[in-house]
């Protein structure tokens, strides 16, 4: 950065080239009846003024590299030691591809961003959450999605999620009922290059019917029972993942797939999920 700075140097201020006594730009230039002492005080005072305009252009960068690696960092840190390690038993390679890959530091709040990589659920604001990441993990891979499946998430929250579906399936669907973190979850995955993902504010209760069968349904947050529109929405032989229990009593992640037309649910972990409020009333 700086070797085209002193290049610069050379053409407008002489005093760096040993060949020139004076500080024009040829001895025999309009500039070269300035004596000597004069161009080196002039440069004394305008170097600490040329250094201060170039150096934090070159710290900036530096720092954007260095910052970089740092999430790089803290990223394969989280997934080697939160889904891989701790007896966690998350072994699909492309569910921790992705989970390498996805800037989960982009999908919270500026004021989070230092937790981001930590094991724990963290606030997104408007009483949601972003989930932990090996509840994303875990749901991830119980789906066993393919590369050519259609996906619908139910609680679209910070993107993050989607976003992590967006790597292994050919389309995700989601829906937000909180318009603010839909709108700004629909700009982050804009703006992340996740292409393969539409949204939708609206209520998840009901679903995307106009866009089903879906391969496989996700829901990121709880009703008190399983809604039948998104079972409907399910194709045959087609998983589906869902925490269910009331907001403040004991809740489990089941995980189901169609068969004949109907599920059977099977409890796989005990959770606990923002409610579905779109279900409010039915």
């Amino acid at each position: 950065m700086l070797e085209p700075f002193v290049a610069w140097l050379l053409c407008v201020s002489p005093v760096w080239n040993p060949n020139t006594r004076c500080c024009g730009v040829s001895k025999g230039g309009i500039m070269s009846a300035f004596p000597e002492r004069r161009g080196h005080l002039w440069f004394s005072l305008m170097l600490p003024l040329l250094f201060a305009c170039i150096l934090p252009v070159a710290c900036s960068q530096g720092d954007h590299r260095r910052a970089d690696r740092d999430w790089d960092t803290m990223r394969e840190e989280m997934v080697k030691n939160q889904i891989e390690g701790l007896g966690r038993d998350i072994s699909d390679k492309r569910v921790l591809a992705a989970m390498r890959s996805v800037p989960r530091h982009e999908f919270v709040p500026e004021a989070q961003r230092g937790e981001a990589y930590a094991d724990t659920a963290l606030p997104i604001g408007h009483g949601q959450t972003i989930s932990q990441p090996y509840i994303v993990a875990f749901m991830t891979e119980k789906l066993l999605a393919k590369p050519e499946d259609r996906v619908l998430e139910i609680g679209t929250g910070s993107g993050y999620q989607a976003a992590i579906l967006a790597k292994i399936v050919k389309e995700v669907y989601t829906i937000e009922i909180v318009e603010a973190l839909g709108k700004q979850a629909a700009s982050d995955l804009k703006r992340l290059g996740f292409t393969n993902v539409k949204t939708r504010i609206g209520d998840g209760y009901v679903g995307w019917p106009e866009a089903a069968p879906f391969d496989s349904i996700i829901v990121t947050c709880a009703p008190d029972k399983i809604p039948k529109p998104l079972v409907d929405q399910l194709k045959e032989g087609g998983r589906m993942i869902i925490p269910v229990g009331p907001e403040r009593g004991r809740q489990n992640l089941y995980l189901m797939q169609k068969t004949d037309g109907k599920v059977t649910p099977v409890a796989v972990l005990p959770v606990r999920f923002v409610p579905m409020t779109g279900e409010a009333g039915r």
